[in-house]
């Protein structure tokens, strides 16, 4: 049985949900005439709007209106300027020098310069509780050569340094206002996007409006962005079907037919960049000290226990991509010496004989509050007991789930991960000592030799073989049991135009327009 106790929705909630959609339709038909709102519905509510401290995917959606990057990637995941112009680096690949675009203005209307560009860079690497300190620990040193160019001096060669700014390393904030705001900074964002921020209520909305001074401004044609936090899937799609949301990110699996069929409503799909997985608290706190925890054959025979196909075709209707690895098959870091393993409950039983362990293990499972996760989580919880597991479904709102993590209140947690575009994104917070998303406190001096290895290296052979031998101790012994990719579900109203699924599952405020 499913514990409700920390999170669920009730009939009120969904009731006021579907009301707000009907108010803001109204608002909506009396305004279209003097301006036009887009209205974006969320799965979740972002954590903080600093992108120093922020980790959630959705924030990130939120940040691709507010907070411009050094680069940007294209649908082919081709590294594009944004803010930067180009680089360059030294031939011993441990010198990179930016050229910065010439114009840019920050919200405040404090000039975007290599001085604004470093402060930015040296926040994200100095601040207390960066989550962008380990994304781009390798750069030692920023200078600031002239008002438009900066030099990043590095300790190593560093591959994925370029990728990295294409997310929230690379977002650019005013030093003005960082300044002046300090860890409060969040709570009213001041970046160089084409959005400015107007306010947040939280688990209500977050509401920004255009930037009149935007350097590529030509782009920008809709003059407000009001995104709410939605997080039932059926009354997300209820709110777009009535016309009180435009967009809606996460649509269940199961309402891809009810979509095609309604002519005011257009689908929109992509294959994300991450992952879906089980992270397992291995030594964060009291909660560790379980078998699970204690015993990589245990480990071991949890995943035996699982069937992912089933899992994909029971929940989504098959259109996910099963996998075992922190990339894609499709993706040239895939490691194929370690295909993903077939469902074997007897296997599974015999591992948990040979570590001396007595069934069934209870388990604390610790899911985000969103239909599908709800319905994986039920599923593996038949699937385990099969093999001697008792998982105890907690289930708990997403910003909630993340504080419990860092806590280690919890011996399974059932997290995604968006991705990166270089592998190095998808792993090295997560399965390195310090790793600052590494909530299951693995740590293997060995791993992180090779993963620092992967990230130093030259060549993508050099990297990958690195990577591989990595895999050999994280997949059986790891923090994370990866589950599946899965395919980025958008559905919109006709009425909206230009709307592209990225690669990295953000929404580009650019472009968009509203007939």
């Amino acid at each position: 049985m499913i514990n409700f106790q920390t999170g669920g929705m009730t009939m009120q909630r969904i009731i006021a949900c579907a009301a707000l959609g009907l108010s803001a339709l109204i608002g909506a038909t009396g305004a279209m005439a003097q301006s036009s709102t887009l209205r974006i519905g969320l799965a979740e509510d972002p954590d903080i709007l600093d992108p120093t401290l922020a980790r959630t995917y959705v924030g990130r959606i939120v940040f691709a209106s507010l907070c411009d990057k050094l680069f940007d990637i294209d649908e082919k995941l081709a590294i594009v300027p944004q803010l930067a112009l180009g680089h360059e680096t030294s031939a011993d690949g441990k010198t990179v020098t930016v050229k910065l675009r010439s114009g840019v203005k920050f919200h405040d209307g404090e000039p975007f310069d290599a001085e604004a560009a470093k402060f930015s860079l040296e926040r994200h690497l100095g601040m207390q509780g960066s989550f962008r300190r380990v994304e781009i620990a390798q750069i030692d040193k920023v200078d600031a050569v002239d008002r438009l160019t900066i030099r990043l001096h590095l300790k190593a060669p560093f591959a994925p340094l370029i990728a990295q700014l294409t997310d929230r390393a690379g977002m650019m904030v005013s030093p003005k206002a960082a300044k002046a705001a300090g860890d409060k900074f969040g709570t009213r964002p001041v970046c160089a996007g084409p959005y400015k921020f107007v306010e947040r209520v939280a688990q209500d909305r977050i509401v920004v409006e255009r930037f009149a001074d935007y350097w590529d401004k030509g782009r920008v044609h809709i003059d407000r962005i009001v995104y709410q936090p939605i997080q039932d899937s059926t009354v997300r799609l209820a709110n777009l079907k009535a016309g009180g949301l435009d967009l809606i990110e996460r649509m269940l699996a199961t309402d891809i037919g009810e979509v095609k069929k309604d002519a005011k409503l257009k689908l929109a799909t992509g294959t994300e960049l991450g992952y879906q997985g089980i992270t397992i608290n291995v030594n964060n706190g009291e909660k560790s000290n379980n078998p699970l925890a204690k015993n990589a054959k245990v480990r071991q025979a949890f995943e035996l226990a699982l069937d992912r196909d089933a899992i994909n075709q029971v929940v989504f209707n098959g259109v996910n991509l099963t996998n075992n690895q922190w990339v894609s098959p499709s993706n040239p870091y895939y490691l194929a010496k370690f295909p993903t393993p077939k469902r074997d409950v007897a296997r599974a039983r015999a591992l948990i004989k040979e570590a001396g362990v007595a069934t069934p293990i209870a388990l604390d499972f610790m899911v985000p509050n969103n239909p599908e996760s709800r319905a994986v989580a039920e599923v593996m919880q038949s699937m385990g007991a099969e093999a001697g597991f008792d998982l105890k479904i907690r289930v708990t709102e997403f910003a909630t789930s993340l504080n419990e993590g860092e806590k280690g209140n919890y011996h399974i947690y059932f997290l995604a991960w968006s991705g990166r575009t270089d592998p190095d994104g998808n792993i090295y917070s997560f399965a390195s000592c310090g790793g600052p998303l590494n909530y299951g406190r693995f740590c293997d001096p060995k791993v992180d030799e090779l993963l620092n290895r992967a990230r130093t290296a030259t060549t993508q052979a050099a990297r990958k073989a690195a990577y591989e031998e990595a895999a050999a101790k994280i997949l059986p012994e790891g923090g994370v049991l990866y589950l599946y990719h899965r395919t980025l579900l958008f559905a919109h109203s006709a009425r909206l135009e230009g709307f592209r699924v990225m690669p990295d599952g953000l929404i580009r405020a650019t472009n968009l327009r509203l007939k």
